[in-house]
């Protein structure tokens, strides 16, 4: 499977047994130490933020949002040939939305309280830069955190839960009501559900929170009222609908910008330079967020044999070179830790990382291999998930699916 730490299952029985904090018992599955031993594994300094640091990258990110824009607005409009000039706008929706990419991550920061010490200032630039991005901060920023609460519960998580076999049975829009088995093996059939994955994702999870667990709404509700602009949702407890209503406030006012600015520049040159790249940053958020938590060698877990520990360790640091670690702050790289730890500073997670590597031998995972290339691969082989005969109460990606 992936290399570096992560490794099949028959040869992970062999390896584990030789690290003395995390023994495999066949008849049991893996033994997992408890949170408060990992912590202590590592030094109290990476708990600290930083806010001059945090606020020094937040400068640094929005300057250079707002200098390419100024440049893509200044001299694309002046180029002449016409195949040059959708090469220009191409490339700056591309650059921009990585940029923009790392601005949602820095407010991502703030809603898990690792941005300051300071509560209010999380807030503030949370969702000023959310809103900014026509992100629901503090709706996300709820759900977000039950998604950490319970990440690899079958049942209550928030993201990314998969398929199981029983579900494969049930023919769903989705699908055209047709049997899944039919078509799944079908490049072109994989690679428009890749692209409908990857564009249409992100909306879906915020209008009808597609991809959570069965139980992981906060109060009864039809799948109309699933909604993260709904201050009544039931995705929300009922204190949380005044800081919904103010997240669509900034939301509206977000909104009132874009049309004001497309009355001085026009619709078009708006969607340019805002949609294109706003595109691109929902399409990064998707794959990031689905590569964290998908791969054949991760468990999920039933009810009754879930802790937070195994849905933290169920999760997938993986490499994205230069741009994943200085465009994307690091969070491709260190999701195990930001799991365990939300509020360690991304910038102190590398270190964080490399202090509970030894004390979690193989139940870290990393993948070296291509992080565009594991797209393709992951979304088309993991499939559903069945019982693990190794891990009571696990469940691992139906072997089926690999090729």
């Amino acid at each position: 499977m992936s290399t570096v730490t992560t490794t099949t299952r028959r040869s992970r029985k062999a390896t584990v047994s030789k690290v003395p904090s995390a023994p495999i018992k066949l008849a049991e599955g893996p033994v997992y130490p408890d949170i408060q031993t990992i912590r202590d594994a590592i030094p109290a300094h990476c708990f600290v933020p930083s806010t001059w640091v945090s606020m020094g990258y937040v400068a640094r990110d929005l300057t250079m949002a707002a200098v390419l824009g100024w440049a893509a607005l200044t001299y694309i409009p002046q180029i002449e040939n016409f195949a040059w000039r959708v090469a220009a706008w191409t490339v700056y929706g591309y650059v921009q939305g990585l940029i923009g990419t790392g601005i949602w991550i820095l407010a991502h920061e703030a809603g898990h309280g690792a941005f300051s010490v300071h509560r209010r200032l999380n807030d503030v630039v949370g969702w000023t830069l959310h809103s900014a991005l026509l992100v629901p901060y503090f709706s996300w920023k709820f759900s977000h955190h039950r998604h950490h609460r319970f990440t690899g519960h079958m049942e209550k998580d928030m993201a990314f839960v998969p398929a199981t076999k029983a579900d494969r049975s049930k023919r769903r829009l989705a699908n055209l009501y047709l049997d899944q088995e039919l078509f799944e093996d079908v490049p072109a059939v994989q690679l428009v559900k890749l692209i409908a994955h990857q564009l249409a994702g992100w909306p879906a999870y915020l209008l009808f929170n597609v991809s959570a667990g069965r139980a992981s709404q906060q109060r009864e509700g039809s799948w109309w009222r699933l909604s993260h602009f709904e201050p009544t949702s039931a995705v929300f407890r009922p204190g949380e609908a005044f800081y919904v209503a103010l997240t669509d406030l900034g939301l509206a006012l977000m909104a009132s910008l874009l049309y004001f600015a497309s009355t001085i520049v026009g619709w078009k040159t708006v969607f340019l330079m805002y949609g294109v790249p706003y595109f691109w940053v929902h399409h990064w958020l998707v794959a990031i967020t689905y590569l964290h938590h998908t791969h054949p060698d991760v468990h999920h877990f039933e009810a009754d044999s879930w802790t937070f520990v195994k849905g933290a360790l169920a999760t997938v640091d993986r490499d994205f070179g230069f741009v994943g670690r200085h465009l994307f702050h690091g969070i491709i790289d260190t999701h195990v830790v930001h799991h365990l730890f939300p509020r360690i500073p991304f910038y102190k997670a590398e270190e964080a990382t490399e202090a509970i590597k030894p004390l979690l031998g193989n139940l870290y995972h990393r993948e070296e291999r291509s992080f565009l290339g594991q797209l393709w691969s992951t979304f088309t082989q993991c499939r559903y998930v069945e019982a693990d005969p190794a891990a009571p109460g696990a469940l691992k990606w139906a072997e089926k699916t690999r090729k």
